[in-house]
């Protein structure tokens, strides 16, 4: 049996209840200008922090996206674990996507990798080696070997990690999130191929971003 949910991912819960309760406390002292700015904070909260059931593709083969937002690069970049050249899809989220990370297959976190770093545009080329950012490393139930990074961006500040090594995800189950504009770069094994292209939009958990080549 499914669980219910509200929707709302547990680190959005301090900040929606902070903002909720000065909007009601400015409201009852009679600051209209300021309740209504905190009322406008309390929505943008919720939205922020929402976080949505997904309906996950269970062919096999697939590979769904581990973000909501726009591909914004399809091309070889350095795997971050080996340093060896790689197919990568990078999505940017802006401050209005969903910011739940959720695992691109079903398979085995096999490594954890946290770097600090700066907080340039995430959309730009450098932020993959230059910002702070937290990769994983994964393998797939079928041995293929997976590597997705969360980047913090301009605004982010606070990449949130809910897995450790050793860890079984299945595809779609959550991992993680990122507080704020960000991205997060799929590095594809060799026996995959994109299936999106620059400019899609995707959303995580649920669009296919690769196919396992016949």
């Amino acid at each position: 049996m499914r669980k219910a949910s509200i929707g709302i991912t547990p680190e959005g819960v301090p900040a929606i209840g902070l903002c909720a309760l000065v909007t009601l406390s400015l409201a009852m002292l009679g600051c209209a200008t300021g309740s209504f700015v905190f009322m406008l904070l309390t929505w943008f909260c919720c939205h922020f922090f929402r976080d949505p059931e997904r309906v996950t593709p269970t062919a096999p083969g697939l590979a769904v996206s581990p973000a909501d937002g726009k591909v914004v690069r399809v091309q070889t970049m350095p795997d971050p674990f080996t340093g060896q050249p790689r197919t990568a899809v990078c999505i940017f989220m802006n401050v209005f996507s969903v910011h739940v990370n959720r695992a691109p297959v079903t398979g085995t976190v096999t490594g954890i990798a946290y770097h600090p770093g700066k907080f340039l545009n995430a959309a730009w080329d450098k932020a993959s080696t230059d910002n702070e950012r937290c990769a994983y490393q994964m393998t797939e139930d079928g041995g293929s070997t997976w590597t997705f990074v969360q980047i913090a961006g301009l605004i982010a500040r606070r990449i949130v990690c809910r897995t450790d090594e050793g860890d079984a995800l299945a595809r779609g189950e959550r991992f993680g999130m990122i507080r704020f504009g960000s991205r997060v770069d799929l590095y594809l094994p060799d026996d995959y191929s994109p299936a999106v292209n620059v400019g899609e939009q995707v959303f995580a958990g649920q669009t296919v971003v690769a196919r396992r080549n016949a």
